[in-house]
């Protein structure tokens, strides 16, 4: 029985540790390193098959911009892996959102925004529908003028302005639009 020396043990050992390093792994340690970080918060690398990686992106624009500087990345992606890469696809498909990143949705009550009228009269609320187009419409109108008489109008187009939209400012919504 010969015994060896703990070096030569320890050697084979770190061989055998990086020959079963993935070559996915690698890729996804040295990612962000390689494309920076405003293209890595974009993308996500997804696999490798037959040496071609598959990275997701946040937009087709992303995958499309990418696309022309996929040999660079290859390149310097090989500089760091043990098994080189042949090729990168980007793509759409498989991103998914980082739940860090999401920004939360504020919810808008109606009464807060500045279009918002108040309550509407019961009688309004209800009404009958009637088969006749010529009717609806004629109901229709007659309901939107009796609503615009109480309202203040607009200094600059003197239409009919809900409170909210003239103390936010100053004009009605599409007067402030066309001031944009």
């Amino acid at each position: 029985m010969s015994f060896k020396s703990v070096n030569d043990i320890l050697g084979v050992i770190e061989k055998q540790a990086k020959w079963q390093e993935q070559p996915f792994q690698q890729v996804c340690q040295f990612w962000a390193e390689v494309v920076g970080s405003v293209i890595a918060a974009q993308t996500q690398p997804l696999s490798i098959q037959r040496d071609v990686l598959r990275v997701a992106t946040s937009s087709a624009a992303w995958a499309q911009n990418l696309t022309f500087s996929r040999q660079t990345l290859v390149v310097k992606l090989n500089q760091k892996l043990t098994n080189p890469l042949v090729d990168i696809r980007f793509s759409t498909a498989g991103w998914q959102r980082h739940p860090q990143k999401e920004q939360p949705q504020t919810t808008i009550l109606p009464s807060e925004h500045p279009s918002y009228l108040g309550e509407v009269d019961a009688v309004h609320q209800v009404r009958v529908v009637s088969e006749d187009v010529n009717q609806v419409f004629s109901n229709w109108a007659k309901t939107k003028q009796e609503r615009s008489q109480r309202l203040p109008l607009c200094p600059q187009c003197e239409c009919p302005t809900p409170p909210g939209e003239l103390q936010r400012w100053g004009v009605c919504g599409f007067c402030s639009v066309k001031q944009l």
